[in-house]
Formats: structure tokens, sequence, C-alpha cells
């Protein structure tokens, strides 16, 4: 590879040529003027070409210097974004999870009390995203998922299959709460765009069109439903909580199951291989007793 210009070269000329002038870039790398007109001479007499036009007291880019501009401030931003990436890795003492907001949120977060206590050592970060994140670029160790598997590139176990229930809060309507499925589609109903096929098929009703309220965030959705401005269905795992403290209740005994099952992700990388056995199990741990807690009717 031959030599490259000295990357203080090249980012005083990116900014001199995003800027229009040597005086604003000085400003932007908090350098001095002469110190910005040194490299970019520097830089001129290493490519061999005049980048800047000089007119009067001000310069402007020639053409090679236009070219050459597009083409170093794609090769920075590449540069800043590898090193935001390698600097987001994960260290030997961190463990990073990525999940859904409403699942770490409802779910997670308040069973993650217990993993510290048995794991001291490790600083937990959570990576709440509703984007699907690459686990393959070594930004998390472990993933939590919702969808049929088969993820390409990484291991995967089965925690649970969810189901499908219709909830609002005791306040709703003044406590006069719907009691058939025709009286819940009265609404007012509040939706994300999951469908709501499979519990109105088992309710002999056709599912609805039109909703009061749309919202992509499930955490955005029971809050609505808490002040008692709606009803919705959602995935068990996200209100039974709120059941168990009263916050919600069950509309009726229709339930239906969620047909794309929870599912801890991780990429096989041997630097994690530890931290990821230890959530697992632990994980594994504090599903078994979720699901004895809905056997005996209490999951909290």
């Amino acid at each position: 590879m031959k030599a490259l210009p000295p990357l203080t070269a090249l980012r005083s000329f990116e900014a001199v040529a995003r800027l229009g002038g040597i005086t604003r870039a000085a400003g932007e790398l908090n350098v001095t003027h002469s110190a910005i007109s040194q490299q970019i001479r520097l830089l001129e007499e290493l490519l061999g070409v005049t980048l800047f036009v000089r007119e009067g007291r001000g310069l402007r880019l020639s053409e090679e210097g236009r070219f050459y501009a597009l083409q170093i401030r794609s090769g920075l931003a590449e540069l800043s974004e590898a090193t935001r990436l390698v600097q987001a890795r994960p260290r030997e003492g961190d463990l990073a999870v990525a999940v859904l907001p409403s699942f770490g949120s409802q779910w997670l977060l308040p069973r993650l009390h217990r993993f510290q206590a048995l794991y001291p050592r490790y600083r937990v970060s959570i990576r709440a995203s509703l984007d699907i994140l690459d686990l393959r670029q070594g930004l998390v160790d472990v993933g939590i998922r919702i969808g049929q598997g088969d993820w390409e590139g990484l291991q995967q176990l089965k925690l649970f299959d969810d189901e499908l229930l219709m909830v609002a809060a005791p306040t709703f309507n003044g406590g006069r709460l719907p009691q058939t499925p025709q009286q819940v589609m009265a609404g007012p109903l509040i939706r994300s765009v999951e469908s709501w096929q499979p519990w109105c098929q088992l309710a002999g009703i056709d599912e609805p069109g039109e909703a009061w309220l749309w919202i992509n965030d499930s955490n955005l959705i029971l809050e609505m439903v808490r002040q008692g401005q709606g009803i919705t269905l959602e995935r068990r795992s996200l209100v039974q909580r709120d059941l168990e403290a009263g916050r919600l209740v069950q509309l009726t005994d229709i339930v239906a199951p969620y047909p794309y099952p929870c599912w801890l992700v991780w990429p096989p990388r041997e630097s994690s291989r530890y931290k990821q056995e230890i959530f697992a199990a632990w994980l594994q741990q504090e599903v078994a007793a979720y699901l004895a807690g809905l056997a005996r009717g209490t999951a909290a």
C-alpha cells in the first residue's frame, strides 16, 4: 500500500472544503489559521495537484479538489464509524443484551436484579431497539428476539411460546367493562401493526379494520391502556405483571396462541462464550419460574 497523506492534512482539507473557508475550519478543529493553511499546502505537495484556487482573500475548490473532497468525506465517515464500532464492542467485564423495548421493560428488567446479584462482576448494558440488530457485528453478546427462529449465523435457544389476551384498565369506561367479544370490538381500540386475526378467529368475529389509535411500540400502547383510554390485545409476557398488580384486567376468557416464540440468540464467539453461557442458564431459570407461576396463576 502506498503511503497515505497524514490524517491531519485530510481532516483539515475536508473541513475547509465543507465549511468554505480556512477560518471556519480552524475554529471547528480548534487550531490556528496558519496551521490549516500549512496542512493544505502539504497535501497539495504530496498529491501534486491544486486543490483550491486562490481568489483574492478566499478559496474555491478546483475540479480535482471537489472530487477529492467527496472521496475523503466518505472515507473519514467510514473511519469514524469503524472507530465507533470497535469502541462499542463489549469488554471482558461487560454483558451487552439486545432486546425489544417492550419485552425489555415489561419482562426482562424486573428480573435483571437477580442476575446482578449472582454475577456482580458484570456490567450489564441493555441495547433496546425496535430494529433488529446484527449480532454478528460483535456489538452485543446476546439478544432476545421474537420470531420463527433460524437466524443466520446465530446460536439460538427457544425460551417460551406466548399468547394473546384482550386487556383494559379496571377503570375503563367508568368500570363498566365489556363482557363479550362484540362489546370489546366497540372499543375504543388501541392497536399496533400486529394482526388480531388469531384472537378474533377464536372469538368468532371479524378482525377490526379500524382503531382509535395505532402505535408501533407496545410500551406506549400499554401506558395508554393503563390510563383507561382504550382496549388492546397484547402478549401475556408484556401484561402479566400488570394483571397481577391490578393495573389491567383481562376482558374475556379467550386466549389465542401468539405465532412467534421468544428466543435467546447469540453469535458464536469464543471471547464471549462464558458470559453467554451464564446468561443463558440464568434466563432459563427465570423462564421456568415464569411458566410455573403462570400455571399457579402468578408469574411476576
